[in-house]
């Protein structure tokens, strides 16, 4: 069984290398911030916390928030506007980096992604893994 840091390092190692393919230089910031790395994107910089994602059934959930020990058990608080730029996800169940954009991730709890259709068939309101895979929504980033 995986530690949290151990997942976290993988799920960061897994964006760096999606990163490297995609010829997009990373940074890490050398003091304790709230984000993991620093992609160079045409467009600036865009500062992202690296986070595991596990597949619940057909669903790939991505929790965006921090998460520490407290003298009365876990702390869990969502990530403040100005703190995190997006969260990038490494799901281990795929085997693919997803990257959700500020909205879905700054003064959100989690985001839910469908890997498959539902059962009744809905599709408002679903958010597809495939539109948050990392090279396609950096590349929308990142602009013409």
């Amino acid at each position: 069984m995986l530690t949290t840091n151990q997942k976290g390092l993988i799920a960061e190692t897994a964006i760096i290398h999606e990163c490297a393919k995609l010829g997009v230089p990373v940074a890490r910031p050398l003091d304790d911030e709230k984000y993991d790395l620093i992609l160079d994107l045409e467009s600036g910089l865009l500062r992202v916390q690296c986070k595991w994602a596990a597949c619940h059934g057909d669903v790939i959930v991505i929790r965006c928030r921090t998460c520490r020990r407290g003298r009365d058990g876990l702390i869990h608080r969502k990530y403040r506007c100005g703190e995190i730029d997006a969260v990038a996800a490494y799901s281990p169940d795929t085997g693919l980096c997803y990257l959700l954009p500020t909205e879905l991730s700054v003064e959100c709890a989690g985001v839910s992604l469908r890997l498959t259709p539902t059962r009744n068939n809905q599709a408002s309101g679903v958010r597809w893994a495939k539109d948050y895979e990392f090279a396609a929504k950096l590349r929308a980033l990142q602009g013409p």
